[in-house]
């Protein structure tokens, strides 16, 4: 990470998505633009924003979330109805959660045959396909 200017590789991530570098947007790019690629939930990145010493409500990283992946800086998946993660890794590809640990990981997405997809209407266009497979820890 750039030593001089911390916050200067997020900011050209931002500002070629189209988005204003707020103080909020800098702090929780540099959490979860840190090279590797990741799984969040905003209750999480909340966490991690507070333990960081950052005074940032929940609304607001659910806010920044969802204008990240509006800009396609993140992808969100949904796992059920109540929880959605968002994932740095915005190449197409499929996942694993596991319900027990609450834990997705990313599967390859040549590692997924998909067959028999459904004819769409004129008036449609596939977005996406998004795969979850769910599994539970197996019991001893």
């Amino acid at each position: 990470m750039d030593k001089i200017r911390p916050y200067s590789k997020v900011l050209r991530t931002l500002k070629s998505a189209g988005l204003r570098p707020t103080k909020q947007r800098l702090v929780l790019s540099r959490l979860l633009f840190d090279g590797k690629n990741r799984h969040v939930t905003a209750e999480g990145l909340h966490s991690e924003a507070i333990l960081s010493g950052q005074k940032i409500s929940l609304a607001t990283v659910y806010n920044v979330l969802n204008a990240f992946t509006s800009a396609d800086l993140l992808k969100e998946i949904i796992v059920d109805s109540g929880c959605s993660y968002f994932d740095t890794n915005i190449t197409e590809h499929h996942h694993i959660f596991n319900e027990d640990n609450n834990e997705l990981t990313d599967i390859k997405i040549k590692n997924v045959e998909l067959k028999g997809l459904p004819i769409l209407t004129s008036c449609e266009k596939l977005q996406r396909i998004d795969v979850i497979i769910r599994v539970k820890n197996k019991s001893k």
